[in-house]
């Protein structure tokens, strides 16, 4: 064996051109196709964010950061590869990539920063199964899943940056201004089917926490969570919606203007570049309440340092490694 540790990160994935969408949509439906009218949507979606979504460009981006970082401080340890769930390359096809460069172990990183039942888990149950079935009739590799990471003091810290630089930007000062609580924060993740909260997925729970984390660090006084990017189906999803959130507080008088926090999110994509910039924007200025979304954060060093962080973190030989080095 090589002596290396595959690392496999996971994202969503996104059509990397535009005949690619009603397959994409297909895809995510999972093998239902859409209806004409479901993919005229989709593609005007796309078309108002400028033709297609940036995600795979940004990902990639983030890959290649981490791929470096983590080859800087470990040299010849780490083999990187990309898996998407829904586009190419595709999990299970990373996976054999990883096997066929012969790495003794792999840890899955899934670019979300919190977990669920039907969100990072799915990533985690396909890598691991891909595995398997690519070292069929070879010795299998131990898979290691990355525990939710929201919580890490860097990933906070540059979203309570991102959420002060914004304050600023609307007018609404930093902790401590006398206006500042006029300007509430909204942090927003992707809402899921409301039956995992009875399920007892830790993702509400998870979200809330994240939140708190990151409004103590900005020193926001004013906050709350709000969901957004809902499926289209007849079950209940997790609400308030941001939209509705939005409406609320404009009927207020204590509200001046709201600064949104796509916490759930690492990338600019779709549902923050649609659902965020264009119709959520749509909804703040017909109801004339002034809004800002927070800068993503892509492939900011800083938070690359926070992904090769956890990947660290998760590696059990490069941690016993590193403790032998400090005690010599």
């Amino acid at each position: 064996m090589s002596g290396q540790v595959g690392v496999l990160i996971m994202a969503h994935g996104t059509p990397q051109h535009r005949e690619d969408i009603a397959a994409f949509y297909t895809r995510i439906r999972r093998g239902r196709p859409p209806s004409p009218e479901q993919l005229a949507e989709l593609e005007g979606r796309y078309a108002a964010i400028g033709g297609l979504s940036p995600l795979t460009e940004r990902t990639l981006a983030q890959v290649d950061g981490v791929r470096a970082a983590l080859e800087a401080r470990a040299p010849g340890r780490y083999v990187v590869a990309y898996g998407a769930k829904h586009a190419a390359p595709l999990i299970e096809e990373a996976a054999a990539a990883l096997i066929r460069a012969g790495v003794d172990e792999v840890i899955g990183l899934v670019l979300t920063p919190h977990g669920s039942s039907l969100g990072s888990q799915e990533y985690f149950d396909r890598a691991e199964a891909a595995l398997g079935e690519a070292a069929a009739g070879g010795e299998e590799r131990p898979f290691t899943a990355v525990s939710p990471w929201y919580a890490k003091p860097g990933l906070v810290t540059l979203l309570a940056e991102r959420v002060n630089d914004a304050r600023r930007a609307i007018g609404g000062g930093e902790s401590g201004h006398s206006g500042e609580s006029r300007y509430p924060v909204i942090f927003t993740a992707h809402s899921l089917p409301e039956r995992v909260r009875d399920e007892g997925d830790t993702y509400p729970m998870q979200l809330e926490e994240s939140a708190q984390l990151v409004a103590t660090a900005a020193g926001v006084q004013r906050r709350q969570v709000a969901w957004q990017s809902a499926g289209r189906t007849p079950e209940p999803w997790l609400g308030p919606d941001i939209r509705d959130v939005v409406r609320q507080l404009a009927q207020t008088d204590d509200v001046d203007g709201v600064v949104v926090c796509p916490i759930g999110f690492v990338t600019d994509h779709l549902e923050v570049l649609y659902d965020l910039d264009v119709e959520l924007a749509a909804v703040a200025a017909d109801v004339d309440l002034p809004f800002i979304r927070t800068a993503s954060l892509n492939d900011d060093p800083r938070f690359i340092d926070v992904l090769a962080d956890v990947i660290m973190a998760a590696d059990v030989g490069a941690a016993r490694v590193s403790d032998v080095a400090r005690r010599n």
